[in-house]
């Protein structure tokens, strides 16, 4: 079999290539699997009005250790919420997550106790609870600010007891 010089040049970046794009490969096939979110409702209560969102529920561990990673955008009202069942201290990171998000810590009456703003995409930095949160809201980044939410207001949703 004769091969032109332009095929031999094709296979041997082809090959030279598979293990630069390897890990991309590697995270599309995890972004297919789906942890199986349950989906739900959650109201904001700040001094601007109240703010609704469509969210998934992160309430496994293995849904919590997954989290908005892979994702490649976020709808402006949609966010997931991480139910620790119990209040406890939380840290947060970014790694493998391509959006910048902020990060609203919750106490189990559903007072945002801290935000962590515009979390940097991929960032291995730990992101901490101030003090003992039940939850963390996760929105896009800058949602924080253009609502005008802050550390006191009040998260409505059936885990805090407290959904309309």
């Amino acid at each position: 079999m004769l091969l032109t010089r332009r095929a031999v040049a094709a296979m041997i970046a082809g090959v030279l290539a598979a293990p630069v794009f390897a890990p991309l490969w590697q995270q599309a096939a995890r972004a297919q699997q789906d942890p199986g979110f349950r989906k739900s409702k959650l109201t904001i209560v700040t001094e601007r009005g109240r703010f609704d969102f469509n969210i998934e529920l992160a309430e496994t561990s293995v849904q919590q250790s997954r989290g908005l990673m892979y994702r490649q955008e976020l709808a402006h009202d949609a966010g997931m919420l991480f139910d620790y069942q119990r209040s406890r201290r939380v840290s947060m990171w970014m790694q493998n997550t391509f959006i910048p998000l902020d990060m609203l810590f919750i106490d189990s009456d559903g007072r945002v106790v801290n935000i962590a703003e515009r979390a940097v995409p991929r960032s291995t930095s730990i992101i901490p609870s101030r003090g003992r949160v039940r939850a963390v809201l996760e929105v896009n980044g800058g949602t924080a600010d253009k609502l005008g939410i802050k550390p006191g207001d009040q998260v409505l949703h059936p885990i805090f007891g407290n959904a309309d």
